[in-house]
């Protein structure tokens, strides 16, 4: 994960972050409703295994973005945004939108 500045990480989000994070907002998840859900927003694009996810999550953890939800499930970890994970979600999508409208006006003007 790269440092935190501004609000969020520096630099563009890697997909499978960006996915677990709009995955999680505004909803706790555990890791396999997680990955069931990034195939879903992904249309099947994003292939998310446990490795890619329990260590996307463990590096999340660490910056910020993320937390272990307390529950009272003993057989499953949830998981939840924190502020930080909301705002950077928020910039990531506003930052991919910018991008589109870009490619869009330049394919459009060839």
């Amino acid at each position: 994960m790269r440092p935190v500045s501004h609000g969020g990480p520096a630099g563009p989000l890697t997909p499978a972050v960006f996915h677990i994070l709009l995955a999680l907002h505004g909803r706790e998840r555990h890791g396999y409703d997680i990955m069931q859900q990034v195939k879903e927003d992904s249309q099947g694009a994003v292939k998310m295994g446990p490795g890619t996810l329990y260590g996307s999550l463990d590096r999340m953890i660490e910056a910020g973005l993320v937390v272990k939800s307390d529950t009272n499930d003993p057989r499953r970890i949830y998981y939840k945004l924190t502020a930080l994970g909301r705002t950077t979600v928020q910039v990531e999508s506003g930052r991919l939108s910018a991008v589109a409208a870009t490619a869009r006006r330049q394919l459009k003007a060839t």
